[in-house]
């Protein structure tokens, strides 16, 4: 067996790799900031084998020009049916972890819908039941000059509170700038921005609407939006995880 061939059969797999991540300190680290920031998932070539996907047109059901809608300036491409096999695993390895958190700040909040599926793919039937059928799992795509208005991903009457974000390439050495920015509004307060760092392959698992924090008479709801800061050099790709689908 060739050298490259047996590294890879030798390697954990998604779900493995997802398993063993520090899943505790994820939970908390959301709730205190509303992100977390994973170890290492992704190897570097299969960051540069996501990459080499985005110019094949066959694999996705839809592009979106930024510049068009005012969203930004870049692209970004909604993966068609079957998605990817790595996505796909990364869909239903990931959700039940965050559905254990997605649960607990629906206590917190007193909301009265029910609690998320512990499989994702019963979450699925949900969303397909209201008619969101499209796959969401998306590559975005930036050159110099490039960057990503703040924004939350919502596709329907159905949403998971969580998303997840992969760097397929090295801030510093693929691109300069391009930071990932989170936006934190708390009622009668000023909006609080946060810069949020990764390396190639890891993660950022940060909230897709809101998070709970706790006051004087209990918890609270805080809204959050996302977006990505100027690209002064270079090409950043990365890989979005959204849990819902869409309609």
């Amino acid at each position: 067996m060739p050298e490259a061939a047996r590294k890879m059969s030798e390697a954990p797999s998604v779900t493995q790799r997802i398993d063993t991540l520090d899943w505790k300190g994820a939970a908390e680290s959301l709730s205190e900031r509303g992100y977390a920031v994973t170890s290492p998932i992704l190897s570097a070539a299969e960051c540069a084998a996501l990459v080499a996907i985005y110019g094949d047109d066959s694999r996705f059901r839809s592009q979106i020009i930024m510049e068009r809608y005012r969203f930004g300036i870049g692209d970004y491409k909604y993966f068609a049916n079957p998605i990817p096999e790595i996505v796909a695993e990364f869909r239903t390895s990931a959700y039940p972890h965050l559905a254990e958190v997605a649960n607990r700040w629906t206590e917190a909040l007193g909301e009265k819908n029910p609690h998320f599926p512990r499989e994702h793919a019963d979450f699925l039937k949900l969303c397909h039941k209201a008619g969101q059928t499209k796959p969401t799992p998306l590559m975005l795509h930036y050159e110099a000059g490039g960057y990503n208005c703040l924004h939350q991903d919502l596709y329907g009457e159905i949403s998971f509170p969580l998303q997840m974000v992969f760097l397929l390439g090295q801030q510093g050495r693929e691109w300069e700038g391009g930071e990932f920015i989170l936006v934190e509004q708390q009622p009668r307060a000023q909006s609080r921005p946060q810069v949020v760092l990764a390396n190639c392959g890891q993660a950022i698992i940060f909230a897709t609407r809101y998070r709970p924090v706790k006051g004087s008479r209990g918890y609270y709801r805080v809204n959050l939006r996302h977006g990505v800061s100027r690209v002064h050099r270079g090409t950043r790709y990365t890989l979005g995880i959204i849990f819902h689908d869409a309609k």
